[in-house]
């Protein structure tokens, strides 16, 4: 079997490819995140996602399969990860009672070899309307802090969450079905 490295260090990416029991490493790269306000959103997720799969393909044996995935949200622009509470209160109080898409880069790289793929999955989400102090409790629960538009849809912040149209595990961070459909038919390796 083809060895797996996940290039990154996101736990919900870990978990979503534990539950299918084949055994892989993680491996997190180390690139600035540029983000450049002239490109699609969809652009940009797979622009980082590639160039995370790049880096860390350098450090991998001849084919070794690199999985790396940049997940943005997008609402008026790019939400990244907030830096601070208010920022964090900020993007909320955007996101509430409105629709938001939840956009995952994902690329996979054989080391040593031609075969790179770089695609994304767009999700869409109705966070429901919150009170200021609905924001607040939520942000002490300190879920907010390492998460781009600062909730977590598979924690408390499902609570926020009016509906999702499209892949659930795309907004948690890893579009297992795309990933899936992309390793069976350019990797010759089935998930399941």
């Amino acid at each position: 079997m083809k060895k797996i490295i996940l290039a990154s260090a996101s736990p919900r990416r870990k978990d979503i490819l534990e539950k299918f029991g084949f055994p892989f490493k993680i491996k997190k790269g180390n690139i600035e995140e540029k983000i450049d306000a002239e490109e699609k959103p969809e652009q940009i997720a797979m622009s980082l996602a590639f160039e995370k799969a790049i880096e860390v393909s350098k450090s991998c044996n001849e084919g070794e399969i690199v999985i790396a995935a940049d997940t943005i949200v997008v609402k008026n622009g790019i939400l990244g990860k907030p830096k601070n509470y208010e920022e964090a209160f900020s993007m909320l109080k955007m996101l509430q009672d409105d629709i938001h898409d939840v956009i995952t880069g994902l690329a996979v790289i054989e080391v040593d070899t031609y075969n790179k793929f770089v695609t994304f999955e767009k999700t869409k989400v109705k966070m429901k309307q919150l009170t200021d102090d609905e924001i607040k409790r939520y942000i002490d629960t300190g879920e907010v802090w390492d998460k781009a538009g600062s909730y977590g849809i598979q924690g408390k912040g499902s609570a926020l969450i009016e509906w999702v149209y499209g892949d659930y595990f795309n907004v948690v961070g890893l579009p297992i079905a795309k990933l899936q459909s992309m390793l069976s038919k350019y990797f010759d390796l089935e998930l399941i």
